[in-house]
């Protein structure tokens, strides 16, 4: 039985998923046409790209300990793309809310609340988030003691989370303190996704940017080519002498030149190719053992 062949389809799936992550929730579940959705590119990106916010969940000390996504729930269980993201002129007033855009939803602003693993945190009424109202009191629905959500679990960073705060901040407020805010693109509720490692938890990244890979001269050096590449960016003072970035120099400041998985399937595609080509030479030598 021959496979199925669906011609042009991977093309219009990337197309689609284009269209997805640009219009969002813009769309109110109904595809644009072609008109309407080069009109909205024309009238949004702009202004998009220019007044992107960043959105982190931040510790006392400063570390972003989550740096929030699309698909980044907040206190309201809603997603953080169906909450107000684009504005065309940025505002004034500090915070910034971004308030939900989902239907009779009481929320005012995005505020993200973490899990414990895949379970939710509970406050100290013992009652989970979901039981508290997303109304600003964040007040308990199930009992009339919690006078609103406070819970005292522990983060990554040894900072509880009722010290962390939800930031909402302009681009050049994170330049200010020095944190990354990588490429502008066309996308909607980016939130503070500024590359790959910035996926991770604040304590888990080798560079606490999140701004990922640092450049390609370091990346394809030889030297200790057995070791990690991002290890090496903190290894000893030896790279310096190689004019590679020192132990003291932040990652964060590296330049990023390829994307941190392209470089690494180079890679493992060029030993591939190594391993075949020794077989092939192994396979031509004459047997010279005698039986």
């Amino acid at each position: 039985m021959e496979g199925l062949h669906f011609p042009g389809a991977a093309g219009a799936i990337d197309e689609y998923l284009e269209y997805r992550r640009i219009v969002g929730e813009d769309d109110g579940g109904k595809l644009f046409t072609p008109e309407e959705y080069e009109e909205y590119k024309k009238t949004v990106l702009p202004n998009r790209m220019q007044n992107r916010l960043f959105v982190s969940w931040r510790s006392p000390t400063g570390l972003d300990c989550k740096l929030v996504g699309p698909e980044t729930p907040c206190f309201c269980t809603h997603r953080y793309k169906q909450h107000k993201t684009d504005f065309k002129e940025l505002p004034k007033e500090r915070p910034i809310h971004l308030p939900c855009k989902v239907s009779k939803c009481q929320c005012k602003s995005y505020h993200y609340v973490p899990l414990n693993g895949s379970q939710p945190i509970r406050c100290r009424c013992k009652h989970v988030a979901d039981d508290h109202t997303p109304a600003a009191s964040y007040h308990c629905t199930k009992c009339s003691s919690c006078a609103g959500f406070h819970s005292s679990f522990t983060c990554g960073c040894s900072q509880p989370a009722f010290a962390h705060d939800t930031v909402v901040e302009t681009k050049e407020e994170r330049l200010a303190q020095g944190k990354p805010i990588g490429q502008d693109v066309p996308y909607a509720a980016m939130g503070g996704l500024t590359g790959f490692s910035s996926l991770a938890e604040g304590y888990m990244r080798l560079d606490e940017s999140g701004v990922g890979a640092p450049d390609k001269v370091f990346l394809e050096t030889s030297e200790d080519c057995g070791s990690h590449p991002f290890l090496r960016a903190y290894g000893p003072s030896s790279s310096t002498a190689a004019g590679l970035p020192s132990a003291d120099k932040p990652l964060s400041s590296v330049m990023r030149t390829e994307d941190d998985m392209s470089y690494f399937e180079k890679r493992y595609q060029e030993r591939l190719q190594k391993e075949k080509e020794q077989k092939r030479q192994n396979s031509r030598r004459p047997n010279t053992q005698r039986p």
